[in-house]
């Protein structure tokens, strides 16, 4: 039994990707980004009140890197993982690890933008701050693209990252990185990303958030 706890447009949205990916049976429960996902039973599966929540063979895993590991792994046959021996094994892990090094930054960025709701509460400088932080990982990205995919062929790397990458376009604009735009369109148009995107926006309401340039 594979069952994913989810939250559209959240770090989660890169564990249903890779799901859909491997062409796997599970079981979707959409989760509210509410007071529940720290209420039970939810609790008792992942008691820091976050998405995502895997629960596989008996097992649960709350962190997005840990599950891509554990699924590349387990169904190695899509060959969407990098086994040890494997000459991009390092780098696979470092991508896949690095999706959360631009996701801070969108957490940031969602937290004053979307989250704290009175303007007094807000900071322009955390948000022009937190915008160059996150489009500096995103000059990494751009630096790193040798070819159309981040190894010698798509894979979870491409997933977490392109996944990142989604969250961040709402705050930084991908058009200096002509590389980096080139690779996202390439892999967001594949079917299985298609399916891990909602129908409507959940929690970006809009397409892109400047950071302020005075404080109010």
């Amino acid at each position: 039994m594979i069952r994913l706890h989810h939250a559209h447009q959240t770090r989660s949205m890169r564990s249903l990707w890779l799901l859909h990916e491997l062409g796997l049976d599970f079981e979707l429960v959409i989760r509210p980004l509410d007071k529940t996902l720290r209420q039970e039973p939810y609790r008792s599966l992942n008691p820091t009140g976050r998405v995502p929540t895997l629960e596989i063979d008996g097992h649960v895993l709350t962190e997005s890197g840990a599950i891509a590991e554990y699924l590349c792994e387990r169904f190695p046959q899509a060959g969407l993982g990098r086994d040890p021996g494997h000459v991009e094994r390092a780098a696979w892990l470092n991508w896949i690890h690095f999706a959360e090094t631009i996701s801070q930054h969108s957490a940031a960025l969602t937290q004053q933008h979307i989250v704290i709701y009175a303007d007094h509460m807000r900071s322009a400088v955390v948000m022009q701050l937190e915008a160059k932080r996150l489009a500096k990982t995103l000059a990494t990205v751009e630096e790193a693209l040798q070819g159309d995919y981040l190894l010698s062929d798509f894979s979870a790397a491409d997933i977490g990252v392109g996944q990142a990458v989604y969250m961040a376009q709402h705050f930084v604009r991908l058009d200096p990185f002509p590389k980096l735009r080139i690779w996202f369109d390439r892999i967001t148009a594949r079917d299985a990303f298609a399916k891990s995107v909602p129908e409507a926006p959940a929690l970006y309401a809009k397409p892109f958030y400047p950071p302020w340039e005075v404080l109010p």
